[in-house]
């Protein structure tokens, strides 16, 4: 079984060429906002908030790649050739020629580094900080705490009203946190004016944690607005978890 298939005759893994949306400024205004030529395959499941921040990554920085479905529910993180990619059995995972990253962050930084377009994280090293310090954030106080594996952890051991108050408690934890680090330096987006490191994490997190978690935005003004502006934004829109190619039919 290769990469490329990581089919075994009891389940298909769905996969789809995605062409990455860009900003059509950027793309017209500054040349390096074009993306080099890549061949890049994303192991990916559409509800998973994680692999959702690295594609908007991608689409940001105009990254054309392979998705690759891998459906947590089914147990396809379980598969052997997918444990060689990722051995802690989670998504994201991401291939670019010989190189293997695993981790949204890992990724991100990566992609960052090696793809230049449309930078995530500014040269003002306060401004750097704050990004990598709301990403980390969402990354390790937030997501995993109330995340498909931990939910599956507490699925028979508490109620599901209590793992209801525990999501909430966390992601409430978390927002709270965010909004007092942003609220004064916020500008149309998290961090100023630009797309920036901080916004790839938090959209997905405030995407699920709304109708998952039934979290009242009306406590995190600058989160909500926030939320807002990347609702305008095709490059958010377009990795959205109903618009990826293993999202069930609403037909």
């Amino acid at each position: 079984m290769s990469r490329a298939s990581l089919n075994d005759g009891s389940h298909v893994v769905k996969s789809r060429r995605v062409l990455a949306v860009v900003f059509q400024t950027a793309m017209a205004s500054d040349s390096k906002a074009m993306a080099r030529p890549a061949n890049l395959t994303l192991y990916s499941y559409y509800w998973s908030s994680c692999a959702h921040r690295v594609r908007i990554a991608l689409n940001l920085k105009g990254l054309e790649y392979e998705y690759k479905a891998v459906n947590l529910l089914k147990g396809d993180q379980f598969d052997p050739e997918f444990e060689k990619i990722n051995p802690l059995k989670f998504v994201p995972a991401l291939v670019d020629g010989d190189v293997v990253v695993a981790d949204s962050l890992a990724i991100i930084l990566y992609l960052e580094d090696k793809y230049p377009q449309h930078p995530l994280l500014p040269q003002d090293l306060k401004k750097k900080a704050m990004n990598l310090q709301v990403a980390s954030i969402v990354s390790s106080s937030i997501q995993p705490l109330q995340g498909f594996f931990a939910r599956q952890f507490f699925e028979k051991k508490i109620s599901l009203d209590e793992k209801l108050t525990w999501s909430q408690y966390h992601v409430n934890k978390g927002f709270a946190a965010i909004e007092k680090l942003i609220k004064e330096i916020a500008g149309k987006y998290a961090t100023g004016d630009e797309v920036q490191l901080a916004d790839v994490f938090l959209a997905p997190q405030i995407f699920a944690g709304v109708p998952r978690f039934q979290i009242d935005m009306s406590l995190y003004p600058t989160l909500a607005r926030l939320n807002e502006a990347y609702a305008e934004l095709p490059a958010f829109q377009a990795a959205l978890p109903h618009r990826q190619p293993d999202a069930p039919s609403t037909s």
